[in-house]
């Protein structure tokens, strides 16, 4: 018998900005439980997306995060024997989970002095189309559509 499913425990928004969405980017960034130094780091990337693009630096973030969001990926799945990449819609939350951790995952693989320089950086590229976050989500969905072959099997 399964368990009940593990309760989401409320996040509380950031002082800045006031977006719960904030605080869940800098927890996926933080590393040993120091949010302080992960919201400095987020804070100071912010800002320095606005002062390279002269823009919000708040919505050209918000933007990056909508550009590398995938509406589709592939799950592997087994049947008769052989595995199967089967494209798969991307349930909300987890749509959020995955364009977070690309967006951080590549700023960290970057080029760069410190994570704030890094993930301006990343922003930027993401919300103008470009970078390596952007690419895996071009790349995901491109495994989906040379798979939709499969898509018949789909649960």
């Amino acid at each position: 018998m399964r368990k009940a499913q593990a309760k989401k425990h409320p996040l509380a928004p950031d002082p800045k900005f006031n977006d719960k969405q904030v605080t869940r980017f800098v927890n996926t960034m933080m590393w040993a439980g120091k949010k302080t130094t992960a919201f400095n780091i987020f804070y100071d990337a912010i800002d320095k997306v606005s002062a390279t693009t002269s823009e919000d630096g708040y919505e050209i973030w918000k933007k990056a995060l909508q550009n590398v969001t995938p509406s589709v990926e592939v799950r592997s799945r087994r049947i008769g024997g052989a595995t199967f990449q089967i494209p798969a819609e991307v349930r909300a939350d987890r749509k959020i989970s995955l364009s977070m951790k690309w967006l951080i995952r590549f700023s960290r693989e970057r080029n760069g002095k410190t994570m704030a320089d890094k993930l301006a950086n990343e922003i930027v590229a993401a919300s103008k189309g470009e970078g390596g976050a952007f690419k895996k989500k071009e790349d995901t969905h491109r495994m989906a559509d040379a798979n939709k072959a499969f898509a018949h099997f789909r649960v």
